[in-house]
């Protein structure tokens, strides 16, 4: 068992916990200098670069175009992943072991391949729109994380409470909307969250699969960034970390950050 007082660890996690909020908190300062270019220090303080994310249509267009996108694809995956997973975990399939393998093999192949492999057979060869191309790759991104969060709770799950539904006459569909599901509601809301943000945030896929009339937010500020090296970009980033941080909140609210960690 971890010591929690030991000094070694609590140096080593200090040290973590520093390099990870330090990149933020140089983008949260930059975000706010005046000079015409990210540097460091900051000689004054404004908004305007605020101001400018908004005067950029690209960045607009992209968060929509993100935002639907990451919705689409993390309820699909939803949708696919948690019978799956209920037939992985209830009944004896055969092969069931490769199955979830088969599963969670989009998180073993580098995201940049998978890109690329839609690229050459949805667009190029099968003639696919790419809106309906691209939400093929998030899916395929989301769907291993609502197995792994599922699987883990469907295996906590008592199966006698679904049998003595059974005996009481509820008939297994029943049984699986109003016993299975509000059981693991707080795996299914951790699941969503994890496709959402990833989805949202996405580069590599998106690289791929976007087009002159399809434009996605994380591209749409790579692209802002090849020929602007000002603090717009810092201050969209402060927007984003705002964004999941009021997604944070209001789960936290909601259930409560505990219950998605149990």
């Amino acid at each position: 068992m971890l010591d929690s007082q030991n000094k070694t660890l609590r140096v080593i996690s200090i040290l973590i916990l520093f390099l990870i909020m330090l990149p933020l908190v140089l983008v949260i300062v930059t975000s706010f200098g005046n000079q015409a270019s990210i540097s460091l220090p900051i000689h004054g303080f404004t908004f305007e670069w605020y101001k400018n994310v908004f005067a950029q249509p690209d960045f607009i267009a992209g968060f929509k175009m993100s935002l639907l996108v990451a919705l689409i694809a993390s309820l699909a995956a939803l949708v696919v992943g948690i019978p799956a997973v209920y037939a992985l975990t209830r009944f004896k399939l055969r092969h069931s072991s490769w199955l979830q393998s088969f599963f969670l093999s989009p998180a073993l192949i580098p995201e940049i391949v998978i890109g690329f492999s839609l690229y050459q057979t949805a667009v190029i060869t099968m003639k696919l729109p790419l809106l309906l191309s691209l939400i093929i790759g998030h899916f395929l991104l989301c769907v291993p994380y609502v197995i792994r969060l599922i699987t883990a709770s469907m295996l906590l799950l008592d199966p006698h409470i679904e049998e003595a539904a059974w005996i009481c006459g509820s008939s297994p569909k029943k049984t699986f909307f109003v016993i299975v599901l509000p059981n693991i509601k707080t795996s299914i809301i951790a699941a969503f969250m994890m496709c959402f943000i990833n989805s949202f945030n996405n580069i590599p896929i998106s690289l791929f699969l976007n087009g002159p009339e399809l434009n996605m937010l994380p591209t749409a500020i790579l692209n802002y960034l090849q020929n602007n090296y000002d603090p717009t970009v810092s201050a969209i980033s402060v927007m984003l970390m705002i964004f999941t941080a009021l997604i944070m909140f209001v789960v936290e609210k909601v259930l409560g950050i505990n219950e998605l960690t149990r």
